[in-house]
């Protein structure tokens, strides 16, 4: 959601005392490294069914339209699956804020004036025990609809995960569907006062709340919700941690920051976890806070996630956990996955210096790789960097690879495609290849990446390079996919098919492969000074298991061919357990290439030529 907040995070999880460790210290993996890639495919479930074209900015859903949870058929999910995709992620299923009537349903009406864009942002939770009720052909059968796809999904062979959204919630919580003996989000706070540990939220007293200055709900639509005011007594603090009663038009104004225990002062108004935690199993997490007490905000946030996954849900996506403290993250986190050890736990945390609190002592399985490889790779394809950092970047990870989620697109990122990143679709795919072999951890796809979606819509609250979150639209190179429902790509064009082969191969290619679920050597910085011919802009590593021997060769060139003789060291030629001699390796990505590989005392090489923006995995056979 939300680079505009990254400093504030920052700041943060320093107040929150965070533990380092030295990672030199602590090689030990928290968890079973499964033994197949996962690969993740994010969509965005508003816009994934949306088969209609027009994109008015700020349209209706009548102008618009809108996807629903019915669009995902059997056929959609199984060629999701075909794609070469373990895991799905629904973004935007939990009730949130939308500027639409459902009174009719029981759902009160939500304000324009603290609502972003006319859909709502999906990270301005209402009411966290139902789904949004633009997802559902009937609104009244809403959460059946949901419960519906979960069935879908699983029979299509694929697991599910949505969003929790720990930080904030919508201005205007109302949580009308909880389960008997859940209390509301801040049913019981102490409004008179600004922090007690058991408040859900932070308060300003006796202040009213203001609207930001500057905000044009709806565009100037008149609607009659919009008055300039929006009843708050007294002010809550704003989701991205302002204290104002008055927030900034930047700020995140549509919700309110969730407490959990961490004073105004940044101390810990809870348990910390003993020294050596980070070396603990969840179970012992979890016995660690039984007998605790802890604020009533994390009792709450776990049990949304009990009532998810006794629906069949498969794990969450984290929304900005690093404004949470880790030591929540422990008790949430080992009591899911002591009930449910194959959960998939997925966290957006921008803070290096944090990732290790929150993969060891806040047991998260996954976190974005986002400040470290995506960001290197977007400045390769910019003519920004060269790809040398990429060696750095593996060896600084190298104690929590498997951990550290790779992808080029996501819902917050510009589109792969689009001008303001690579510039084409083709000029992704040496990225592509590099981040989803490059280590053992999960990669994930955006949907519409696969077929290059550029983000040039423009609706309304969101524009340009990002496929808008809080708008109605279509999602054009998508919809033509989709091709009025088959789901066949019967309206791509052919180089638009193309790509979604190129993107099927590769990972389907990971699904299979265990040398990337083994061993990383970069064979980069051999090449890269000692081999005419190979340029800057290549870069080379092997990977490799008991069963299998690859060699990863990408060109982030667009225009420049490379030939030149690949030097694979003696070390390697070890490992692999070759002898001198001539053996063979064929191209796994279109299995066109062959080539062979001579090994001359202890030392391999291999005559390579590497058009503009190609990658080859070959295998030694």
């Amino acid at each position: 959601m939300k680079k505009i907040a990254c400093i504030v995070a920052l700041v943060f999880s320093l107040l929150s005392g965070a533990q380092s460790h030295d990672k030199k210290n602590n090689t030990q993996k928290m968890t079973t490294i499964p033994t197949q890639k996962a690969v993740v495919y994010q969509v965005f479930t508003r816009l994934f069914g949306n088969t209609n074209t027009n994109n008015k900015p700020w349209g209706t859903i009548e102008e618009n339209g809108v996807g629903k949870f019915n669009d995902f058929t059997d056929k959609a999910l199984q060629e999701i699956k075909d794609l070469g995709v373990s895991h799905i992620w629904y973004t935007g299923v939990p009730h949130h804020a939308v500027i639409r009537d459902y009174t009719q349903y029981g759902i009160s009406n939500d304000d324009p004036e603290v609502v972003k864009g006319r859909a709502g942002s999906p990270y301005a939770v209402k009411d966290y025990y139902n789904v949004n009720p633009d997802l559902a052909v009937n609104p009244a059968n809403r959460l059946q609809e949901f419960e519906d796809l979960i069935a879908r999904t699983h029979k299509a062979g694929l697991k599910l995960i949505i969003d929790i959204v720990p930080n904030h919630v919508a201005r205007k919580y109302e949580g009308k569907n909880n389960p008997e003996g859940v209390r509301d989000f801040g049913a019981d706070d102490d409004v008179t006062v600004e922090y007690h540990k058991d408040n859900n939220f932070y308060y300003i007293p006796n202040t009213r709340f203001e609207l930001p200055e500057g905000i044009t709900p709806l565009n100037g639509e008149v609607n009659p919700l919009i008055d300039g005011k929006f009843e708050e007594f007294p002010a809550k603090w704003t989701g991205n941690g302002s204290r104002l009663p008055k927030p900034d038009k930047n700020d995140w104004y549509e919700t309110v920051k969730v407490n959990y225990g961490i004073r105004p002062d940044g101390t810990k108004d809870f348990a910390e976890l003993p020294a050596g935690f980070d070396t603990k199993s969840c179970q012992e997490h979890f016995d660690f806070w039984k007998d605790k007490e802890v604020p009533s905000s994390w009792k709450k946030f776990r049990a949304i996630a009990e009532y998810w996954l006794a629906k069949g849900v498969d794990g969450f996506r984290y929304d900005m956990a690093e404004m949470v403290p880790y030591e929540f993250w422990s008790y949430m986190n080992s009591a899911i996955k002591v009930q449910r050890p194959d959960a998939f736990l997925l966290a957006e945390v921008y803070n290096p210096k944090e990732y290790r609190n929150y993969i060891r002592l806040g047991k998260m399985d996954y976190l974005y790789d986002k400040v470290e490889l995506y960001d290197k790779l977007k400045e390769i394809v910019q003519g920004r960097s060269q790809t040398d950092p990429i060696t750095d970047i593996q060896k600084g990870l190298a104690d929590i690879e498997h951990h550290m989620l790779h992808f080029l697109d996501n819902h917050d990122e510009q589109r792969l495609a689009s001008p303001e990143f690579a510039g084409s679709a083709e000029k992704g795919k040496p990225l592509m290849v590099v981040s989803a072999t490059i280590s053992t951890s999960p990669t994930m796809i955006y949907f519409g990446q696969e077929v290059g979606e550029a983000g040039n819509e423009n609706g309304g609250f969101g524009t340009h390079s990002r496929t808008s979150i809080f708008d109605y639209v279509g999602v054009p190179n998508h919809q033509r996919w989709m091709n009025g429902g088959k789901f066949d790509g019967g309206q791509l064009s052919s180089s638009e098919k193309s790509l979604r082969d190129f993107y099927k191969r590769v990972l389907n290619f990971t699904l299979k492969s265990s040398a990337l679920m083994g061993e990383f050597q970069e064979i980069h910085g051999l090449n890269r000074y000692a081999t005419e011919g190979y340029y800057p802009e290549v870069y080379s590593f092997v990977r490799w298991s008991d069963v299998e021997k690859l060699i990863v060769i990408s060109n982030f060139s667009s225009v420049h061919t490379s030939h030149f003789e690949l030097k694979i060291p003696e070390d390697i030629i070890q490992k692999w357990h070759l002898k001198d001699g001539k053996y063979t390796i064929v191209d796994q990505l279109y299995q066109k290439s062959s080539l062979t590989l001579e090994v001359v005392h202890g030392q391999g090489k291999v005559q390579i030529v590497i058009e503009p923006l190609e990658s080859f995995i070959y295998q030694l056979k």
